[in-house]
C-alpha cells in the first residue's frame, strides 16, 4: 500500500478531530498548531528555526509541487514538528529540484497529514486561537491520542532558542569586509546572514547563551539579535545580554524574537498572541517615513502595545495596519532598533530590505 492511501488523524487540544491521509514518515508527532498564508516558500517555512516545535498548516492548496532544492533552506534541517496540508504533491516539476517532498520528509523523520480541509481548519484556529495538536498515522485510537496530547507543554512559558541555536561559534562572510558584526543566534535564518554578507559585513555567530563579554572579544562594530522560537519572557539570559549591549552604546538591530527581547530589556512586557502573524502579505506602516511596506511575518508572541505607548524609553517606528500591533521600535538616546517582521524574507517581499542598510549606516558612524 502506498503511503498516500494510509489513514491519519489530526487531533486538536479542544477535541476537534480531522481525518486525512498519511504524508512523510509513518508515526506520531505533537506541537502547537499554527498556519501560514504564504503562496510559495514552503521549504523556507519548513527550515525556519522560529517554527521549531510547531505543527504547520499551509493554506496554499498545493505543497511539494516544485520539489526540494538543497540550497533553499534557512537552517541545516527541517524545524517544524509536522505538516498539515490539502494536496501533498510527491511528483514535482522543476529543474533545480533535487528530490521530492516525500523523500525529504522521510529522510528527516517528519510526520505529516494531507487531504485535510485546511480552510475549515484555519477558520477553526482563527476562532479558537492557537493550541496544541497531535498528528498520527500509526495510532488511530482517539482516546490514546488525547492522553499523549495532554502531556505536551504549552508554548506559553517555553524556552526553545537554546535548542535550535548553534552549539559552536562560527564565522560568515569575508573576514576582510568593512564591518564586523556579532550575531546572537537564537534561531537565526541563513538569509539574514546572507543579507549582511551582501553589505560587506563579516559576522561571527554565537550560541544563544553567550555572554556579552565573550561577544565583545570579537571587537564588533555592532550587534544583531536574531529571530527564534519560544516565549521571550522565558529567556532572562538573553534579556540580560541585550541590556549589556545597550549599556555599551554600540549599534544593535533585532528581528522578530530580537524585537521582543529589546522591548523586555526596556521594561516592556510581551504576550502570547491569540493566533500570531504568519504569512507573506502583512501591511506595516513606517510611521517615521510615512510609507507602507508589505512584509513577511512569523511570530506567535508580541510586545504589549499599551506598554510601548506608555514607555519613555522607546519610540514606535512601525505599526501593523491590520491590527495596530507594534511592529518596530527604537531606543531613545541609543543606536538600537528592532522590527517584528522579517526584512530578509526569501521568498517574500523585499520592501523592508532598507533596514539592513540603515543598520550598516549606523555602524559606519
Amino acid at each position: 500500500m502506498s503511503i498516500a492511501k494510509l489513514p491519519a488523524i489530526l487531533l486538536l487540544a479542544d477535541g476537534t478531530v480531522f481525518y486525512g491521509k498519511a504524508a512523510g514518515k509513518i508515526g506520531t508527532t505533537t506541537g502547537e498548531i499554527c498556519f501560514n498564508t504564504g503562496m510559495t516558500g514552503y521549504q523556507e517555512i519548513f527550515t525556519d528555526p522560529s517554527y521549531f516545535g510547531q505543527i504547520m498548516v499551509t493554506t496554499n492548496a498545493h505543497i511539494g509541487n516544485y520539489g526540494i532544492n538543497s540550497e533553499e533552506v534557512e537552517s541545516n534541517k527541517i524545524q517544524i514538528a509536522g505538516l498539515v496540508c490539502k494536496n501533498y504533491n510527491v511528483a514535482y516539476s522543476r529543474k533545480q529540484a533535487t528530490e521530492s517532498i516525500q523523500d525529504y520528509f522521510t529522510e528527516q523523520n517528519i510526520v505529516s497529514i494531507s487531504d485535510i480541509d485546511t480552510r475549515q481548519l484555519v477558520r477553526h484556529i482563527r476562532d479558537k486561537g492557537a493550541m496544541n495538536a497531535i498528528i498520527s498515522s500509526e495510532t488511530l485510537d482517539i482516546e490514546e491520542l488525547k492522553k499523549k496530547l495532554a502531556e505536551v507543554p504549552s508554548m506559553d512559558g517555553l524556552e526553545l532558542s537554546s535548542q535550535v541555536s548553534t552549539t559552536e561559534v562560527y564565522n560568515f562572510g569575508d573576514e576582510n569586509a568593512a564591518h564586523r558584526l556579532a550575531v546572537l543566534d537564537l534561531g537565526v535564518k541563513k538569509n539574514i546572514l546572507r543579507n549582511f554578507d551582501d553589505r560587506d559585513v563579516y559576522a561571527q555567530v554565537f550560541p544563544a547563551k553567550t555572554t556579552f563579554k565573550e561577544m565583545e572579544a570579537f571587537n564588533p562594530d555592532g550587534y544583531f539579535i536574531s529571530n527564534g522560537p519560544g516565549d521571550p519572557s522565558a529567556m532572562p539570559y538573553a534579556v540580560e545580554t541585550v541590556k549589556e549591549i545597550l549599556a555599551s552604546d554600540k549599534p544593535m538591530f533585532g528581528i522578530c524574537l530580537g524585537h521582543q527581547l529589546l522591548a523586555l530589556a526596556n521594561d516592556i512586557p510581551t504576550k502570547k498572541m491569540f493566533n500570531g502573524h504568519r504569512g507573506l502579505n502583512h501591511p506595516v506602516k513606517n510611521v517615521i517615513k510615512n510609507h507602507c511596506e508589505v512584509t513577511s511575518q512569523n511570530h506567535g508572541f508580541g510586545v504589549v502595545p499599551e506598554a510601548v505607548r506608555a514607555s519613555d524609553k522607546v519610540e514606535i517606528t512601525h505599526v501593523n495596519l491590520n491590527d495596530q500591533s507594534i511592529e518596530g521600535i527604537r531606543v531613545k538616546g541609543k543606536k538600537a532598533f528592532s522590527v517584528q517582521y522579517h526584512p530578509e524574507s526569501s521568498p517574500g517581499p523585499h520592501d523592508s530590505r532598507y533596514l539592513f542598510d540603515d543598520f550598516i549606516e549606523m555602524m559606519k558612524k
